[in-house]
């Protein structure tokens, strides 16, 4: 046996036990991820419930123009996604650069405190919220304590207020999670980079503005891309801080989603179909995020 016969029967042996390894995972994704995708879109195309199902080709996608609640659904998480993210992203990446200062006492009390409600359960914090801004919620109390209002403002009973105390929710969870990718990859600047700056008379915006941003860039992308999935399909907010009200004002489209298959009378062909229409909605706009963003030559 010649020199490249062993070393192609070793490679072989390597690529054998590789994919060995390999098979276990590769047959559990199939089976939880793709094959259930796979009948996803098969259901997309079919109407009615459990035996009497029937193939009714495109009607659950056009049937969509008609709903008022799913387009109420998308044009809230779009709200949610313009508004939330840019702040959330921003506040994060400004706390990060403010806790990587190595001049700063305590740096490790603080990011924990800011990481630490993204540890708090989804249906806690969000009941919590929903206490806070209750009529006679604490928010209510202090702001008639001060003098701003004579009597308890309903938040989550008026469309425009109960979105923005949704959004509020969110910056307040997510925003330590998306700081500590920005503390991670701020450590892997080297510090003398900022001190040669500060020698030639930059000042802390414009190190920020020059080299922090650039050099964060492909983690700032990654989070962008993250968060833009997150909010299309958020769901434990919308069902237990406003219950999508009031009348749908701050529905999501996975709630949708949940009261089409089980609140509603089940219709799963329907759901499967608005389920779909997020999947797309989040490929099509991860592309154009990493099209914009990556500057890689």
């Amino acid at each position: 046996m010649g020199e490249n016969q062993r070393v192609f029967t070793l490679k072989r042996k390597q690529n054998l036990t590789g994919w060995m390894f390999l098979a276990p995972a590769v047959l559990l994704i199939i089976l939880m991820s793709f094959l259930p995708m796979f009948r996803a879109l098969i259901l997309s195309f079919k109407s009615g419930i459990g035996q009497n199902m029937a193939w009714a080709g495109l009607y659950n996608y056009t049937r969509m123009f008609k709903d008022t609640v799913f387009i109420q659904s998308i044009k809230n998480n779009f709200f949610y996604l313009i508004i939330q993210v840019p702040i959330m992203l921003t506040l994060a990446l400004v706390l990060a650069s403010m806790l990587n200062n190595k001049q700063l006492k305590f740096k490790g009390l603080f990011r924990t405190a800011i990481f630490l409600p993204c540890a708090t359960s989804l249906v806690s914090y969000a009941i919590i919220f929903r206490s806070l801004f209750a009529v006679d919620g604490f928010i209510n109390t202090v702001l008639i304590n001060m003098g701003v209002f004579h009597t308890g403002y309903n938040f989550l009973g008026n469309a425009f207020s109960a979105r923005i105390i949704l959004v509020i929710a969110l910056i307040w969870r997510w925003t330590g999670y998306n700081m500590v990718f920005y503390l991670a990859g701020l450590q892997n600047i080297e510090y003398s980079v900022y001190e040669a700056a500060k020698i030639d008379g930059a000042t802390p915006f414009q190190s920020f503005r020059k080299i922090t941003i650039p050099l964060l860039r492909p983690i700032i992308l990654l989070t962008t891309i993250m968060s833009t999935n997150g909010t299309l399909q958020l769901f434990d907010e919308s069902v237990n801080l406003t219950n999508g009200g009031p009348a749908n004002a701050t529905i999501t489209m996975s709630h949708y989603i949940y009261n089409v298959s089980f609140k509603y009378v089940p219709n799963f062909g329907y759901s499967a179909a608005i389920s779909y229409v997020i999947l797309i909605l989040v490929a099509v706009l991860a592309l154009v995020q990493m099209k914009v963003g990556d500057r890689r030559e």
